[in-house]
């Protein structure tokens, strides 16, 4: 098989309440890369690449999980200042 096209294409979705989100890693020339989005609206929160797809897939979710934290208390804080 070519390195020119992604393989071991893998995709799951995973709740962070309140979100549920996608993780999609794939291999392409010796590397790994995982895209983390919001299955609703389908936007991308986080990327990343490593060695491995575990080291792809933790990079990604880790940061993917921080941002939607911060998105989580910004909800919050607009629903207790109305």
């Amino acid at each position: 098989m070519s390195d020119l096209h992604p393989a071991e294409f893998t995709e799951r979705r995973e709740s962070v309440p309140p979100f549920e989100i996608r993780v999609t890693s794939y291999r392409l020339n010796g590397k790994y890369y995982t895209s983390v989005d919001d299955v609703d609206p389908g936007a991308v929160i986080a990327r990343s690449e490593g060695l491995t797809r575990e080291e792809a897939e933790l990079k990604a979710t880790v940061r993917a999980k921080e941002r939607l934290e911060h998105s989580r208390s910004q909800l919050k804080n607009r629903i207790f200042q109305q």
